[in-house]
């Protein structure tokens, strides 16, 4: 078994999500961070985010979003959309690889994260 990586204060690219079994790239501006104070912030391929965010082991529960109200073209605003439902669907489970990660819903959605820097 190896020792868990830290999800927490690692600034992370939205690479793409998975939702239904189709995955769709991110738009260019998507990201999150996890501080290890419970917050959570980014980008949702359009609109700026915050929400309080709680992380046990492998287990993160991203609360509700508060977010910024920009229009943008309605493919970025679908992905907004499907990416905001997936981290707060309910508890997501983490599953990180050097620089990937992966956060899955209890549906089996997934979010597919890599770093944005080198660690």
């Amino acid at each position: 078994m190896s020792v868990q990586q830290p999800v927490t204060g690692i600034d992370w690219r939205v690479d793409s999500i998975t939702v239904g079994g189709t995955n769709r790239a991110a738009p260019a501006p998507a990201r999150l961070r996890i501080d290890e104070n419970g917050k959570a912030a980014g980008n949702l391929g359009c609109n700026h985010f915050s929400a309080r965010a709680t992380v046990h082991g492998d287990r993160i529960t991203i609360g509700d979003l508060r977010t910024t109200r920009m229009a943008c073209g309605e493919e970025r605003m679908a992905f907004e959309r499907a990416l905001a439902r997936t981290l707060t669907t309910g508890t997501l489970t983490a599953e990180r690889h050097a620089a990937k990660l992966t956060l899955t819903d209890g549906d089996g959605d997934r979010v597919h994260l890599s770093s944005s820097a080198s660690e």
